[in-house]
């Protein structure tokens, strides 16, 4: 009796090793940051504490992750903390004039994206890289922004409208709605970014421009609907933002751009583009705030946590070379004559 072969694909299957997460440095990483800091303080471990860090990293973390597919075709974008805030502003201003709550929730969104529309196209017909195009915006958004909101906080009325309970409830009574659109976000984005056409010209776009090119990629298309993805994210946290919180501040975001490239390269995703992690940058604005909430915990000064945050990130830039460095080292062992 002779023995069955398995075809040669399936063997190959079988034989090749399994391939780690990508995310699992960094997840492992928090589950040691937040043992370490529960063991010395079991209060941070409390449910309400875990969630109401949960809840602080929802609106950072949606625009963490539209920030993934920027990285990933080598751009940043500095004004997301002003789309953020104008997109708020908007919305809360729609709400003050008696229009529908719904209806000027989605006009924040829609807003965020002409926002987003307005960084794509300057970049892509002076040519310029988002981060100079947005180092100029950046201002532009945040003048405006205080222009139209006089300075000062705008806060809507009627916040018994259905929009507002939605926006404010718990799921099963612990866990905060933005929070669950945030986790809807994240596994939404994470399939466009690894399972759609979109995502892969991203990718192709970040790891070798000339050669998207002469593929066929639009490499200033590819550009211009990443920056829109991007300020459409902003106006989402920005509306929803307003219905959780009931107001907005007229200096709220004003120092989002830091924590979100922050969270962005800790998850994972490399400055040198090509590639990106969307659960990764969940996890990594998780790291910071556990950092900023461990901080309070231990009576340290909570100013520390943007030096924290700052040696955090050089941390995570410096190990990603290592990493690199050591599978070049590895390729040129295994390839003879190189």
């Amino acid at each position: 009796m002779t023995e069955s072969v398995p075809p040669a694909p399936v063997a190959a299957a079988a034989s090749r090793p399994r391939r780690l997460p990508e995310e699992l440095g960094v997840i492992v990483a928090l589950a040691v940051m937040m043992t370490v800091i529960g063991v010395a303080r079991p209060r941070f471990l409390n449910p309400l504490n875990l969630l109401t860090i949960l809840g602080h990293t929802t609106f950072l973390g949606m625009l963490a992750v539209g920030m993934v597919f920027l990285l990933a075709i080598r751009e940043i974008d500095l004004s997301v903390g002003w789309i953020f805030n104008f997109s708020a502003v908007l919305t809360a201003l729609l709400m003050v004039a008696g229009l529908d709550p719904w209806l000027c929730a989605v006009a924040g969104v829609g807003f965020g994206a002409v926002l987003g529309l307005m960084n794509g196209l300057l970049a892509v017909v002076l040519r310029l890289p988002a981060i100079i195009v947005t180092l100029g915006t950046f201002s532009m958004f945040q003048g405006l922004s205080l222009v139209v909101n006089n300075g000062r906080a705008v806060v809507p009325p009627n916040q018994d409208s259905s929009f507002f309970t939605a926006v404010s409830a718990k799921l099963f009574g612990v866990l905060p709605v933005p929070a669950v659109i945030f986790l809807i976000l994240v596994a939404v984005m994470h399939l466009l970014l690894h399972r759609t056409r979109f995502g892969y010209r991203v990718q192709a776009v970040g790891s070798n421009p000339e050669a998207a090119e002469l593929a066929g990629i639009a490499n200033s298309a590819v550009r211009l609907q990443t920056l829109v993805l991007m300020g459409a994210i902003c106006g989402l946290s920005g509306a929803m933002y307003v219905g959780f919180r009931g107001a907005i501040d007229p200096n709220e975001g004003s120092d989002f751009v830091l924590v979100v490239v922050a969270a962005v390269i800790i998850g994972g995703t490399p400055l040198s583009g090509g590639s990106g992690t969307v659960i990764g940058a969940m996890v990594g604005t998780l790291i910071i705030q556990v950092i900023s909430s461990g901080l309070i915990f231990f009576g340290i000064d909570a100013t520390w946590s943007t030096f924290v945050t700052g040696a955090v990130i050089v941390l995570a830039v410096s190990l990603d070379q290592l990493v690199k460095y050591q599978r070049q080292r590895r390729a040129k062992r295994a390839t003879p004559g190189i």
